[in-house]
């Protein structure tokens, strides 16, 4: 296949799975918009609340990210019953780890006052994860189905469940935050219960386009009978994944929990430079997503240079949009904050201006977080997980944090120096990943 064969391969395959992730970032945006305009408390609030969550959750996807390749594979090779088995193994393990974490979650006060956090903060954001937390079992499900979908390229309908469930969030947000139509106004619960409501939507979504669509498959037939070599291999390919996100995500948190020490205010306006760079960030992941099928179908077929060839297109395109995406943060920041603020806000002008100076960094590692996820994409296509673990932890947890600490309090530079700190640890993940692949991951093949 051509380069231009290959761009066209990955478009095709690709752009759902970025349409599916704004999606699905639209949820989050949505909380945090509307929030933002209830009042910047509970914009502090949902901040840190969401990071947490998505802490355990990210780790718990690890399983569903395992399912893609295999199924990837298991389909290039024809095998449909490896595939139909690791699926269900991988909703197996979701279920059990979401059951593991509901504690962590239901009493998530103490743990965020342990952290340092604002006792009025801690409090709300615990209220938050205490409705939140009952949507952790149906996303995890959903993820697994939709990683089992895109391996299958049935991309399409990722992107139109995804859409459905954004909507529906945003219109549940709209009633039960501000108490609209006859609901009560709940404020911060308002916005956990319509996430619980959505991820419950786009669980029966799914299984039902699945039943429907591709009775064949018969994927839930017999669900409740074990499959303990399968329940191993899914296990032992998605913990290194889920601990090699919740590395990358617990940075984050940590930026967030740090930030937080600062104030109110620095945490608001982290919060939302945070979502206006994670909107660009699921561009990568989309890409980084169809990296994975595409590899895994060339792993699956023993195809060396295909993959190698495809491997350059992807980065180029990821390369291109991190471009693109910087030099809107350096141009229009002030654009991109004020939609998350009410103009009558007496504390916006100091949100604005720590906002637009943290995306300005923000255009730095657009380039090396592009680079970290495309690698780890390819990667997991070639089911190489452990050594990408390995790489992750030490850059996001040797370098990431502690150059976040350093720079922000040692030296004073506060917020910029928290999120230049991010900066060195994605590139260094950028790196030592992207050199795993082409020294290591093709190999494999």
């Amino acid at each position: 296949m051509s380069y231009i064969g290959h761009v066209k391969a990955v478009a095709l395959l690709g752009l759902p799975l970025v349409g599916g992730h704004l999606a699905q970032f639209a949820i989050g945006l949505t909380d945090s918009v509307m929030l933002g305009w209830y009042g910047v408390e509970a914009l502090a609030a949902v901040t840190l609340a969401s990071s947490y969550f998505f802490v355990l959750f990210l780790t718990g996807a690890g399983f569903g990210w395992a399912v893609m390749p295999m199924v990837a594979a298991a389909s290039a090779a024809g095998d449909e019953t490896s595939a139909r088995r690791a699926t269900r193994m991988g909703l197996w393990l979701s279920l059990l780890y979401a059951a593991a974490v509901l504690p962590l979650l239901w009493w998530s006060g103490p743990i965020l006052r342990a952290l340092g956090q604002q006792p009025e903060v801690a409090a709300d954001a615990a209220q938050y994860l205490r409705v939140a937390c009952w949507g952790m079992g149906p996303a995890l499900l959903v993820m697994v189905l939709k990683s089992y979908l895109a391996a299958l390229e049935r991309t399409q309908i990722v992107l139109w469940i995804t859409v459905l469930a954004a909507l529906a969030n945003g219109l549940a947000n709209y009633a039960l935050i501000f108490g609209h139509w006859g609901m009560p106004a709940l404020g911060l619960r308002g916005a956990a219960l319509a996430s619980v409501i959505t991820q419950g939507i786009s669980f029966l979504a799914v299984v039902l386009y699945v039943e429907l669509v591709l009775p064949e498959q018969e994927l839930f037939r017999r669900f409740w009978r074990p499959d303990w070599e399968m329940f191993a291999r899914v296990f032992r390919l998605g913990l290194p994944i889920g601990i090699t996100s919740l590395t990358e995500v617990s940075l984050f948190a940590a930026s967030a929990v740090m930030m937080g020490w600062l104030g109110t205010v620095p945490l608001a306006a982290h919060g939302i430079a945070l979502q206006v760079a994670s909107a660009t960030f699921m561009l990568h992941l989309g890409l980084s997503n169809a990296a994975t099928v595409r590899a895994g179908n060339a792993f699956g077929r023993g195809d060396r240079a295909h993959m190698a060839r495809g491997a350059v297109v992807v980065t180029a395109m990821s390369l291109c949009l991190a471009l693109l995406a910087s030099a809107v943060f350096l141009l229009a920041p002030e654009v991109l904050i004020g939609l998350f603020l009410d103009p009558a806000d007496p504390e916006r002008a100091q949100i604005m201006a720590i906002g637009s100076a943290l995306l300005a960094v923000a255009a730095l590692f657009q380039l090396v977080d592009g680079g970290q996820v495309v690698a780890l994409g390819l990667l997991r296509g070639v089911q190489d997980t452990t050594m990408p673990m390995v790489i992750a932890a030490l850059s996001y947890w040797a370098v990431g944090l502690p150059s976040s600490y350093l720079l922000g309090f040692v030296w004073g530079m506060g917020g910029i120096g928290i999120w230049l700190g991010l900066v060195a640890g994605l590139a260094c993940a950028a790196a030592l990943l992207m050199l795993r692949f082409w020294r290591r991951g093709l190999a494999l093949v």
